[in-house]
Order: C-alpha cells, then structure tokens, then sequence
C-alpha cells in the first residue's frame, strides 16, 4: 500500500502529517541537547565536588593519606572524576552522534519536502489552467450555437414572409450559414480542449500526484527510519561508556575493600613512636626521716607533703610543669635534672630549722629553678635539622635511614652517568668523526665531584645512624667509579673490596627501576575496534569496544601508546583503534 493509491485525494492531511513529521525531528534534538547540557552540568559539578574534597598539596590531609582508610577516600575522589569525564564523554558523544547529525538531516529533508510540495502545486496549476481554457471554449460554443439558432430561424421566418424580397432571403440565409460554421469550429475547439483535459487530468490523478505522493512517503519513512536509529543511540551512547562507569564503580568497592585498621594502626606506631623508654616510679621522699617529735605538737600540725604544697590531684601524677607551659617533668624529660633523694636516715638537716612547711618549699624551689633555666637554653639552641637530633629516637632513626635512601639513589645515578661518560669517551677515541673526546671532560669532572660530595654525605649520615642505634639492614651497592679517561679505578675511593668495613658501604633500598616514573598525562581517547592479544614485548592486549587513554600517539611507525584505568601501558596498533586527540 502506497500514499499515491490510497490517499490520492487527501493532499492536506499528507502535507499536514509530514510537518509534523518534520517538527518531531526538531523536537528530540532539542530534548537530546537539553539531556547533553544536563550531563555537562552534572559533570562539572561532580568535577569541583571531589576538587573541593582533594587534599592540597602539602597539607596535612595530603600526609594523612599513608592511612588505608584516607587512601580509599582519596581513591573514591579519583574515581569520580573519572566517572565524571565519562559523563563529559556522553554529552560529547550525544551531540555529535544525534544532535548534530539530525540538525543536518532535518534540513535535507525540509528542502526535500518543499521540491515535492512545488512539483505537485505545479502539477495542479497546470491542471487548473487546462480546465480553465476548457471552460472557456465551452462557454464560446454554447454562445455561438444559439447565435446560429437564431439566425437559422430568421432565415426561414424571413423566407415565408411574403414581403421579403429574394436579397433580404438570401442575405438571411447566408447569415445562418456563418453562424452555424461558426458554432461547428467553437464545438470542434470546445471537443479538443476536453480531450486535452481529460488526457491531463488523468495524467495528474493517475500519474503524477502517485508519483509525488510515493516520494514524500519514501521520505517520510526515511525520517522514522533515522529517528529510530536516532533513539537507539541516545541509548548506545550511555551504553558504550557503561564498562568504564562499571570500572570505576569497582575501584570505588575495592577502594573500601582495601582499607585495613589493622595496618592504620601500626602506620601510626611507625609514625609516631618516640622510642624512648617509659618513665619509672617516683621514689618516696620522706621529710618526716629526723623531724622533732615535738614539733608535731605545735600549731602547725602534721607537714604536708608536695602534692597538697603545690595543690595538686592526689590522684594525677605529679609533674614539675602543667600542661599549659608544655614543659616535661622530670620522669619524661631526658635534659631534667633528677631530684636529691634525702636522706633516708640520720640525724635532721641543720637547714630543716623548726619549719618543715619553708625547708619543702625551699627544696622545691632549688629542684625547679635550674630546670627552668635548662629548658630557656635549650629553647634558644638553634636546632640541628640536617641530623634530625631534634626528632624522637624512633623518628630520628626512619628519618636517617630515609634521607640515606635517598642519597644512594642519587649517588647510583651518577655513577651510571659516569660509566656512560667513559664509554662514550672510548667510542669518541676509537671513532674520532662521531665527536671529541674533550668535550666531555668538564661532564666527567662534574660527575666526578657530585659522586664524591654524596659519598662524604652518606658516610655522615650513615655515622649519625649508627650513633642512633640504626640497623643498617639496606642493600650494599655494587659501586665503582670511573677515572677521567672513563677506565674503571678498583682502587678510587668509591670503590669497595672485601674487607670494606661494613658501616663504610654505601647502602640503598632500590626498585628495578629506582625511581617510578611520573605518568604521562593523556592526550586523548581511542576505542578499540578489534581484538589484538598484545603478545609482543611493550604491547598491551585489548577487546573490542575497549575505551583506553591515549598516552603517545602515532609517530609514523604505526603504533600508538596507551594506558588503561588500571596503570597498565603499552602500544597498540593504530590502525585497530578509533582515536580522539584532545582540543
């Protein structure tokens, strides 16, 4: 069933039916445009919710994060902004895909529509026009036929009048003979302009309003069909970032799966142990050893002990300083001065006198005052960072053998720098066109002094551990050096024999690659359109329909870098991906 036999006859309803056709067109790429700016919003706003929740650099919450429990929190906030770019990427491609591709499409189609619409309103003019000079003739014979009647019946009245002359007969008849060849040619005109009508009438119902009709229902199936496909992508587009939204879903799981308050707990222990030793009891201080028993019988009663002389909790410790000076007492500080036990027995001090209250406070007073004095000094003693003497033990110790850490690393770079120098120093000897061996001479001073320099700061570092009770338990490097000629010198100070004294070593913890790599920022987005296994030494496996970031692109050898979600990189073929670069 088709329009142009079925609906022959209904041009309005076909014209009305595919304007709004037309206008539910513009309207689903107006609702798809307001979803992609609903998606952009919702995105920006996930964007600046985990921004806002991020820790600063440097700050205390950035330090925090050694923690398992901050960590999985740090993880949930990566995690949502990469939830967030996919819905950047569902808008991106919902404008692309449908709203711009239908704007496109809804213009071909209205200038398609306007085509038919012109051909059948000239269709239909030249029919009008036909009919017109149809009507015409038509009008022009039925005039001219009762003309001649009317002469035809002048002649024969004017031949039975008995007073006409035979002029005034013939000239009657001769009229009559006009008239009716007159009213034969109008009927002959009027005859061929009905059969011409005829002909273009049912040209006009049979052929050419079917024809057009057919064409504007082709289109008008057309439009359903790409709305259709239409309405499947605004499904798809979500559809095809779903793996990615799943993903990201799960690192938030396994982010909460991943936390462990067990290992929290001993991260603090680590973090903050002091290693110094817990205080021992306080010694009794009897002042009552030697006191004149008759003194017990005078006014003032029964001597008070500290507590109560400084007014003091009987029940809380007793500390030389409160809380608020921040000053330790005498069972914590390691620089306070430890209290003159009194005499256990014996005859009284003549210093006692007739008044315990005065010799107590007395005694308070010398204990105190040069601690006070102590801990100003030590206030005004600038502190030693470099050796972390004002750290804990514990601290002071982690501390060492971190910045030792470091230095090996350091001095490890150099001496492979220097190996280097030296190997290129001989191919520049050996091959003289390749470059100067002289040039490089400053580089092997240079390399030479900071190799030098790190080992005097790891054999100073390495003896203020070993003052601070470390344990020395890193990794010996097999070390060496190289002489200006780039020649190894076994016997040059860096270098280490059998009977090196341990403590003398240079000692590290190093990965495989000493240091991790800083990850490269992605320059875009490709998705796999076919599997590869990634078999091969530096590529990565893909399936198809796998969204990767793209890390390097192509550099004319056919293979493009990226990387996973996960952290794994490697390179896959360009020609198995569709790639998007970023703006």
């Amino acid at each position: 069933m088709d329009w142009g036999t079925e609906l022959w006859d209904q041009y309005d309803i076909l014209d009305k039916h595919t304007q709004s056709g037309l206008d539910l067109v513009d309207k689903y790429v107006k609702f798809v445009k307001e979803r992609t700016e609903i998606e952009q919003t919702y995105a920006k706003q996930l964007r600046n919710l985990t921004k806002k929740y991020s820790p600063k650099r440097g700050s205390k919450e950035e330090q925090e994060c050694r923690f398992s429990n901050h960590q999985a929190f740090l993880d949930i906030l990566n995690e949502m902004n990469d939830y967030a770019g996919q819905r950047e990427l569902i808008a991106e491609n919902m404008m692309i895909n449908i709203c711009i591709e239908l704007t496109k499409y809804l213009q071909e189609l209205k200038q398609e529509r306007k085509m038919h619409l012109s051909d059948a309103k000239k269709a239909q003019q030249s029919l009008e026009g036909t009919y017109k000079q149809l009507d015409n003739s038509k009008k022009r014979f039925e005039r001219e036929w009762r003309e001649a009647e009317k002469a035809s019946q002048y002649a024969e009245k004017t031949d039975q009048d008995l007073n006409a002359t035979k002029a005034d007969v013939e000239k009657a008849k001769q009229q009559a003979h006009m008239r009716t060849h007159i009213a034969e040619e109008c009927k002959n005109d009027y005859a061929a302009q009905l059969q011409k009508y005829n002909k273009e009438q049912n040209q006009f119902y049979f052929t050419d309003m079917p024809l057009i009709f057919n064409k504007l229902q082709e289109m008008d199936e057309r439009r359903i069909k790409k709305m259709a496909q239409g309405y499947i992508l605004f499904a798809d587009t979500e559809r095809q970032v779903m793996p990615i939204i799943g993903k990201c879903l799960e690192g938030i799981n396994r982010a909460g799966t991943n936390v462990n308050e067990r290992n929290d707990s001993v991260v603090l222990i680590e973090q903050h142990k002091s290693g110094f030793e817990r205080p021992g009891d306080l010694e009794f201080e009897d002042y009552s050893q030697g006191i004149n028993r008759a003194s017990s019988d005078s006014s003032l009663g029964t001597p008070k002990g500290p507590l109560e002389l400084l007014g003091k909790n009987k029940n809380k410790t007793f500390r030389l300083f409160n809380k608020k000076s921040k000053l330790p007492s005498s069972s914590l500080s390691p620089f306070s001065t430890p209290p003159t036990p009194s005499p256990a027995n014996g005859p009284p001090s003549p210093k006692f006198g007739r008044d315990p209250l005065s010799y107590c406070l007395k005694e308070i007073n010398k204990t105190v005052k040069p601690r006070i004095s102590s801990f100003r000094t030590l206030k005004r003693t600038p502190v030693d960072t470099e050796g972390f003497t004002h750290l804990p033990p514990e601290q002071r110790r982690k501390r060492l053998q971190q910045k030792i850490d470091d230095i090996s690393k350091e001095l490890q770079k150099e001496m492979d720098q220097s190996e280097a120098l030296g190997k290129m120093k001989d191919v520049y000897e050996k091959n003289p066109q390749m470059g100067d061996p002289a040039s490089l001479a400053p580089q092997i001073t240079q390399t030479a002094q900071n190799m030098e320099k790190l080992r005097g700061d790891l054999n100073k570092y390495e003896s203020w551990l070993a003052e601070a009770g470390g344990r020395g338990d890193s990794i010996r490097y097999s070390t060496h050096s190289l002489n200006n000629n780039g020649a190894h010198n076994p016997s040059s100070p860096g270098a280490l024999s059998d009977d090196t004294d341990p403590s003398q070593a240079v000692y590290t913890e190093f990965d495989d690659d000493f240091e991790e790599e800083e990850l490269a920022t992605p320059i875009g987005q490709c998705t796999a359109l076919y599997n590869f296994p990634g078999s091969s030494e530096g590529t990565i496996s893909m399936q198809e329909g796998e969204v990767l970031s793209v890390v390097e692109e192509d550099k004319g050898d056919g293979w493009t870098r990226v990387r996973r979600n996960n952290g794994d990189e490697g390179y896959i073929p360009t020609s198995y991906a569709t790639i998007t670069l970023n703006k």
